[in-house]
């Protein structure tokens, strides 16, 4: 079968054929991946972000749609023919060995779930059932970008009704943080982006104010918007030291400055921290706190009774073997949701 596989960190991947494990272990599952989204935590895989990667080579990918073709010992979640939604986020059920597939007679590494790949192992825990009738093409959304934005609101910041939103960096995750903020009936909802195109579609999904990152008079924009005090909350996605640091002075005196986006090793931030002795909050999130068996059917229900918009936010279609193409995109900031389609309709 066909994978992108990660040899060498800040190199494009190679798109080889590599061999499946012989046998299912206890946990786990084959699945035969139909689409992938790419997040940017794989890009900073690729860029070796968090420090020297000791896994080489290794597969990739970590939301992703598909059909269960076999199942290991003690499987009891999922059966052959189920369709599921792959994520990154430990849901119930068994976490199984990570798997070892092989090529050209060397081992290639892989987590608990990859989908940069044709048919994956994956540990009973990284997945969800869904309808039948649900669109694959979409599922990868809900493998990340949706958990991660709703679980933002939901869990880590527990925005409440009126409350200010502030967003830096509207792109896949940013748009979901908009659209659950606008759920809860968040006022005003103000993204931030270097892309007026990225704010323009954000206003689609709730945003109320969308204002240009280089603008020489940002501050006293937002400002203008959220009140002199700051805003309620904060979040960051770029992992940007410098937009962090400016997202927690952006905060008001007992509101919450979230962290979704991860500096790259070794960078740092400087704050007065003397606030947080006091009623202000700095928190990182991980993956939102998603629960994927519980959150999963939740937003469903919301998409089904066309509370939740997803469209325009997959915005390219690319084929496995153009996976480096589809990297691109992602990097240039030019894109939604980028997707990969392994079957081909």
């Amino acid at each position: 079968m066909k994978a992108a596989i990660l040899v060498e960190t800040k190199r494009p991947l190679i798109v080889a054929d590599i061999e499946l494990p012989t046998e299912l272990l206890y946990g786990q599952v084959l699945v035969k991946v139909h689409y992938s989204t790419i997040c940017g935590s794989q890009i900073g895989e690729i860029d070796a972000a968090k420090g020297a990667d000791k896994f080489l080579p290794h597969l990739l990918g970590h939301e992703g749609g598909g059909i269960v073709e076999k199942t290991g010992p003690g499987v009891a979640k999922v059966k052959p023919g189920d369709h599921v939604v792959m994520h990154w986020r430990k849901g119930r059920g068994i976490e199984s060995p990570t798997p070892k597939y092989r090529w050209d007679n060397k081992m290639v590494n892989a987590g608990w779930v990859t989908t940069f790949n044709e048919y994956a192992v994956i540990s009973e825990n990284r997945l969800t059932t869904v309808s039948k009738e649900f669109d694959l093409k979409i599922a990868p959304l809900f493998g990340c970008a949706v958990t991660t934005g709703f679980g933002v609101v939901n869990n880590d910041a527990q925005v409440k009704i009126g409350q200010s939103v502030v967003i830096f960096g509207v792109g896949g995750v940013g748009l979901n943080i908009a659209q659950a903020a606008s759920l809860v009936s968040a006022y005003p909802i103000v993204g931030i982006d270097l892309l007026d195109y990225k704010l323009t579609l954000a206003k689609q999904f709730g945003l109320t104010h969308g204002l240009n990152a280089k603008s020489e008079e940002l501050i006293a924009s937002i400002k203008k918007i959220v009140g002199d005090r700051g805003a309620d909350v904060v979040i960051d996605t770029t992992g940007n030291p410098r937009v962090i640091e400016q997202a927690y002075a952006l905060t008001q005196p007992a509101g919450k400055t979230i962290l979704v986006g991860v500096p790259k090793a070794g960078e740092n931030i400087s704050i007065y921290s003397l606030p947080l002795h006091f009623d202000k909050i700095l928190k990182g999130s991980h993956g939102g706190g998603a629960v994927p068996d519980e959150d999963i059917p939740r937003y469903l229900k919301l998409l089904n009774t066309e509370k939740m918009k997803l469209d325009g936010l997959i915005t390219h279609e690319f084929s496995l073997d153009q996976i480096n193409e589809a990297i691109d995109v992602v990097r240039s900031g030019h894109s939604g949701r980028v997707l990969l389609n392994m079957v081909g309709n």
